[in-house]
């Protein structure tokens, strides 16, 4: 089955599609599903095994391929920063955000990101803004606006540190940032390899932090169905949805890709009021409203 990208185009396979909502939909579930594990270990050493499972799994990767130029100088750098802010940085300030709100407050908060994009990518590639990007920036400010006002419904206390949402915020920076950066990475080194490289650099940065919580803490108590999910968590995370996305793109445009990005939200969300039990009201209902739109509004193509 498949089915046409636009008048004229080839037809694009029902699973190309399907590829890039579900790379979208394990992003937000693993979004989610990370307060379970940061309930178990700390941040830093939770961030520590992510990277070392990833970096096994991934290990296939960090060698250059035949006819694959060899990494410069600038290159070099680049893949150093990417991983700095993008997976090290990202990866801190995701989870010790999700640990002071929730998944569905990170679920709203991370549908900011093609309106963090946006806006450095004009502050540092000189791209314009177009008008519908500057009211998905609005959306967006709005939803997480709404979050704020949701602290005090439903007796939920889980959602009131204000310090939270400045760590889920400083998360969605985070990877527009790694975006931006990626727009200056060369064509020359494969994106499983960038993906490996990245997540290398990600594990040297947090070994000292992940080996000091290591040395005192009790790896008997933990239960062999929260290793089972650090285990996907990693994966998935690293591998997994990298893949399903390099997949879909090599038969969607990236323009109408981006509307697959909507999956996370909904997929953290639903992960957080179904098998989180978080509690919510109308105005989360609100909130991912506005950040659904806002993600919309920035993702949309628009007709030429």
């Amino acid at each position: 089955m498949s089915l046409p990208a636009r008048p004229g185009a080839p037809a694009v396979p029902a699973w190309a599609w399907l590829s890039l909502g579900a790379s979208m939909a394990l992003v937000g579930s693993y979004v989610g599903l990370s307060r379970l594990l940061v309930a178990v270990f700390p941040v830093l050493l939770l961030a520590w095994l992510r990277f070392g499972i990833a970096a096994i799994a991934m290990l296939h990767w960090v060698r250059r391929r035949p006819g694959e130029a060899p990494l410069s100088p600038h290159d070099r750098k680049l893949l150093f920063w990417e991983s700095f802010l993008g997976n090290f940085l990202f990866s801190i300030c995701m989870l010790y955000g999700v640990q002071l709100t929730s998944a569905l407050a990170a679920g709203v908060t991370m549908a900011a990101i093609p309106a963090a994009v946006a806006l450095l990518s004009r502050a540092f590639l000189g791209e314009h803004i177009r008008p519908r990007v500057l009211a998905a920036i609005a959306c967006a400010a709005a939803g997480i606006g709404f979050l704020a006002l949701a602290r005090h419904q439903g007796g939920s206390t889980e959602a009131a540190s204000p310090l939270g949402y400045a760590l889920l915020l400083a998360a969605v920076f985070c990877e527009a940032a790694y975006v931006v950066i990626g727009k200056r990475l060369t064509g020359n080194v494969s994106p499983s390899r960038i993906s490996a490289l990245i997540n290398l650099w990600g594990l040297a940065l947090v070994t000292p932090f992940g080996l000091y919580q290591a040395w005192s803490f009790d790896f008997g108590a933990v239960a062999p169905a929260t290793w089972g999910l650090l285990v996907f968590y990693a994966v998935a995370a690293s591998m997994v949805t990298v893949w399903l996305w390099m997949q879909g793109l090599r038969h969607v445009p990236s323009s109408r890709a981006g509307v697959f990005t909507v999956m996370l939200p909904l997929s953290a969300a639903a992960v957080g009021i179904v098998v989180l039990g978080e509690a919510w009201g109308a105005a989360h209902v609100v909130a991912l409203v506005l950040a659904l739109a806002g993600l919309l509004l920035a993702t949309w193509p628009e007709r030429r």
